[in-house]
């Protein structure tokens, strides 16, 4: 991980510019390099991998896989999903609820759009849509762990709530704790009209998947935009309809 002087930078990636991956089960949407789309000059920004934006259909998803020294974030908007890993956790993720899971030195793990098996309730037919973000760790070979968190309560206020982060400013608030000093996620549910600003740092991921927002200095966003800020920060964000935002705050990047 380095950080060097950085020439302060703008970079709005419009929601059609993403890679996409189409199956019987699964749409999905890669803001950087994945799986068989590889563009050398998009692999990632500063520590951030994988922003994913997926939609599974109900009664399919993701079969076990494996996972090493990644920091993944998973944050549902709507619908509900399913975890289950090697180290024995289980869960349901829903929206309002926030789960890392840290693969460290090797992890086997499956995401399902089938809650009811946990539950024992009907089937469902609604798909699950949720956004999926990996992050580097600060070293290799960690043990792998898992946390999950609800903070719909903090989401109610309209302000950027901290979801997941490895900083020491967060050190004893709410968010999970990722495995990274340099990183943290903040998500902000807005209405029309709400703002919040964002923080300074080298490098800033804004993500929107849900809904549109003016953004000062570079207008509007819709659902699946994204900007990449260099060196800069602070602006402010305003939602012109109700809104969902995702924020990177990263003070390294990987080295090159």
């Amino acid at each position: 991980m380095t950080t060097t002087r950085l020439t302060p930078r703008v970079d709005v990636r419009r929601a059609a510019e993403r890679f996409t991956t189409r199956i019987s089960w699964l749409d999905s949407k890669h803001s950087f390099s994945f799986g068989g789309h590889h563009d050398p000059g998009n692999t990632h920004h500063g520590l951030l991998l994988v922003n994913n934006d997926d939609t599974v259909h109900p009664g399919t998803g993701f079969d076990t896989h494996p996972h090493r020294d990644m920091e993944i974030v998973t944050w549902v908007l709507r619908g509900s999903l399913v975890h289950q890993d090697s180290e024995g956790h289980s869960g349901v993720i829903y929206p309002g609820l926030a789960q890392r899971m840290s693969a460290g030195t090797g992890i086997l793990h499956s995401e399902k759009n089938d809650s009811w098996r946990l539950t024992g309730g009907g089937a469902h037919d609604e798909p699950v849509h949720f956004v999926q973000m990996w992050v580097v760790p600060d070293e290799p070979g960690i043990t792998p762990g898992y946390e999950q968190l609800e903070i719909e309560g903090d989401l109610l206020a309209g302000g950027l709530v901290p979801v997941a982060s490895g900083m020491d400013k967060h050190d004893g608030a709410a968010a999970i704790r990722i495995k990274n000093r340099y990183a943290a996620l903040y998500a902000a549910r807005l209405e029309p009209g709400q703002s919040v600003e964002l923080p300074e740092a080298p490098f800033l991921h804004l993500f929107v998947p849900r809904g549109a927002v003016a953004l000062e200095g570079a207008g509007m966003l819709e659902t699946g935009d994204a900007v990449r800020f260099t060196a800069t920060g602070g602006q402010k964000v305003t939602a012109t309809e109700p809104a969902e935002i995702l924020v990177w705050e990263m003070h390294a990047t990987i080295a090159a």
